[in-house]
C-alpha cells in the first residue's frame, strides 16, 4: 500500500482525510475522473462535496502531485504523477493504460519543422484494448 500522507507532505500539500482518500483511490484504480473520485469518496464521506473535491484535486495539480489526462471527447482523467509516459485509451470500453514510449524522435522532428519550443509532450492513443478485441471473436 502507498503511504499517502508521506507523499502529500513531501508535496507541502496538508495532510487532510479527503486527500489521503484521493490519493488512495488514484494508486488503486490508476485514473479517475472527478465523477468517479466523488462517487468513492462518498462511500468513506457522506458528506463530502463536489467542490471539495475539485479543490483538492486542483490543489494537487497545481503541485504537480496529480497530472490531469485530457482525452478528446471525454472528460479529463487524473493519475499520480510519475515518470513522462503516454496513454492507450480502448475506444470501445474506456480503458486507460499507461504506455512507455521514446518522444525524443518527436520532438527532433518538430525541431526540425518549428522553431515552437517542445515544454510539455502528451500522447494519447486510441484504439481496441485485448479484452474488447477477444469478445468479438
Amino acid at each position: 500500500m502507498i503511504n499517502s500522507s508521506l507523499l502529500l507532505k513531501e508535496y507541502n500539500l496538508k495532510v487532510t482525510p479527503q486527500r489521503v482518500a484521493i490519493v488512495e483511490e488514484l494508486y488503486k484504480h490508476g485514473h479517475m475522473n472527478i465523477d468517479e473520485l466523488y462517487k468513492k469518496l462518498l462511500e468513506k464521506f457522506p458528506s463530502i462535496s463536489l467542490a471539495t473535491i475539485y479543490k483538492n484535486v486542483n490543489a494537487m495539480v497545481e503541485k504537480i502531485f496529480l497530472n490531469e489526462v485530457k482525452i478528446p471527447e471525454t472528460k479529463s482523467v487524473y493519475e499520480l504523477a510519475k515518470e513522462a509516459h503516454s496513454h492507450l485509451v480502448c475506444s470501445s470500453c474506456g480503458k486507460i493504460e499507461d504506455i512507455k514510449i521514446d518522444t525524443s524522435v518527436l520532438n527532433d522532428s518538430i525541431k526540425e519543422k518549428s522553431s515552437f519550443q517542445i515544454e510539455n509532450v502528451d500522447i494519447v492513443f486510441s484504439g481496441i484494448c485485448t479484452s474488447c478485441q477477444n469478445k468479438s471473436k
